[in-house]
């Protein structure tokens, strides 16, 4: 299978290169430092257990239409990073491209093929022009959850921290031939990736944690075992998880492990910052509207109270607000 990967950062490089390694044809869209890195010395994955391997043939490109068409676009930018790409994007795009959102966060799309009273609709906080919905087709989307944990230590080489499972699922929840092949490809290059008739209900498991524990860590700089442990937090983080259930659970979502478990599973992954918390400690943009400001969006919509979600997004936002005005970035250092 051809796929171009949109965004060589840390899951893009895991799955890039793991790919490569299996036979398929993969193309990096890059630039900078990792676009010369990955053209010069492939790409490079350090696993979990020290050991390392590393996919040399695998290209990088910054023009898009250098790449020419795929049979899968894998999407695995930040969220609020999609729209600038829309203007490339399509020179990947043929009769029969997938294009897999490996994004963070509720997606653009989450309205799309829904069915009942909210079919449709748009979801303004991560598309507020329309812009995404537009420049993708609907038919093309794949959703997708990414559960692995990695860091992008330099320039092509990527440390996986643990993990190595993507749930897949078409828009209307079917299981379609493209979505099974698409499976079959990414399991032949060892990840798990079962398909879900359900998608929706995978993809808030990923954002129950991600929308208490990316802005508590951003706001604290506390790694996932810290907030987990620490009584004050773990209680927070809870109280916003069950907000958020409520609004999920007013869409028809079916929360399948228990909110403990959530938090659980959290806590196993050990010292590990949140990328939000490391987009704060290089001075990067946020990915807020896609993990809390779509929740506020929902809980709108359905009229659920969710008090605690609304206080911890107003303070991120001002944080964010006050990093972007400044050009600054945070970070705890020794004193």
């Amino acid at each position: 299978m051809k796929y171009a990967i949109v965004g060589a950062g840390a899951i893009g490089g895991y799955l890039g290169a793991k790919l490569a390694l299996a036979g398929e044809d993969v193309t990096f869209i890059a630039r900078n430092r990792n676009l010369e890195a990955i053209n010069a010395r492939g790409f490079r994955l350090v696993m979990p257990d020290g050991s390392e391997q590393h996919a040399p043939s695998v290209r990088a490109v910054q023009d898009m239409a250098q790449a020419g068409a795929q049979d899968a676009v894998l999407l695995t930018t930040k969220a609020h990073q999609v729209r600038d790409l829309l203007p490339g994007l399509r020179a990947l795009f043929g009769p029969q491209t997938m294009v897999v959102t490996m994004i963070n966060g509720l997606p653009w799309w989450y309205f799309q093929k829904l069915g009942g009273p909210y079919d449709g609709r748009a979801l303004t906080s991560v598309d507020p022009d329309s812009a995404l919905a537009a420049g993708i087709e609907t038919e093309r989307l794949i959703g997708s959850i990414v559960y692995p944990a990695a860091e992008l230590v330099e320039p092509g080489v990527v440390k996986v921290i643990e993990g190595n499972r993507f749930t897949l699922g078409e828009l209307d929840n079917q299981r379609t031939p493209r979505v099974e092949a698409l499976s079959k490809s990414l399991m032949s290059a060892g990840f798990k990736a079962p398909v879900s008739r359900d998608i929706r209900s995978e993809i808030w498991v990923k954002l129950w944690g991600n929308l208490s524990f990316n802005p508590i860590s951003a706001l604290t700089h506390a790694t996932l075992e810290d907030i987990c442990r620490f009584p004050l937090s773990r209680d927070l983080a809870a109280r916003m998880m069950a907000e958020a259930r409520s609004v999920g659970e007013t869409l028809g979502v079916e929360f399948k492990v228990s909110l403990d478990q959530r938090i659980a599973g959290a806590e196993a992954v050990g010292a590990h910052k949140t990328s939000m918390l490391q987009d704060v400690e290089h001075g990067r943009a946020l990915e807020l509207q896609a993990l809390v400001g779509s929740v506020v969006e929902l809980a709108r919509i359905t009229g659920t109270p969710t008090p605690t979600i609304d206080a911890i997004y107003a303070a991120t936002a001002l944080l964010s607000k006050t990093l972007t005005d400044q050009h600054g970035r945070l970070a705890v250092q020794p004193a």
